[in-house]
């Protein structure tokens, strides 16, 4: 079975860039993020300030990154970050980003998420839980 893809598309800013006018890495890690939360929108997961009020889900923060820097980018362009999710755990699951400039791969990242809820006794606490049926439903 194929994964989903989506892509988001952005435009590479002068202020994204080191003084040399590369981009500057934590911006690919933003841009993922950015683009990890469009794949859920574009495949029809309501925003999470919706989810929280229906379902108590807060988001999917992140657990783990890794990332592999092939080409530079600069200000001026304008960059493809391809997101599908890899592989689906009972309490996590992995995201794939290829950020692409046309048919040139720049950077490839995989990010490990987990759906959470506030903890009832200390809403100041977050714990995952099981993968909702309905979010992987659309996001397949």
């Amino acid at each position: 079975m194929m994964n989903k893809t989506i892509i988001y598309e952005l435009h590479v800013m002068f202020g994204d860039c080191d003084p040399a006018g590369i981009v500057f890495f934590p911006n690919f890690a933003k841009w993922m993020d950015a683009s990890s939360q469009n794949f859920f929108v574009q495949c029809g997961v309501p925003h999470w300030r919706e989810l929280v009020k229906t379902t108590g889900i807060i988001g999917a923060p992140l657990l783990e990154i890794h990332t592999k820097f092939i080409r530079p980018a600069t200000y001026g362009e304008t960059l493809q970050v391809h997101t599908s999710i890899t592989e689906w755990r009972d309490k996590v699951f992995i995201n794939k980003h290829i950020v692409m400039r046309g048919d040139d791969i720049l950077c490839e990242g995989t990010e490990t998420r987990a759906f959470c809820v506030r903890l009832p006794e200390n809403p100041d606490r977050i714990k995952a839980i099981p993968i909702p049926a309905d979010i992987k439903a659309l996001c397949l």
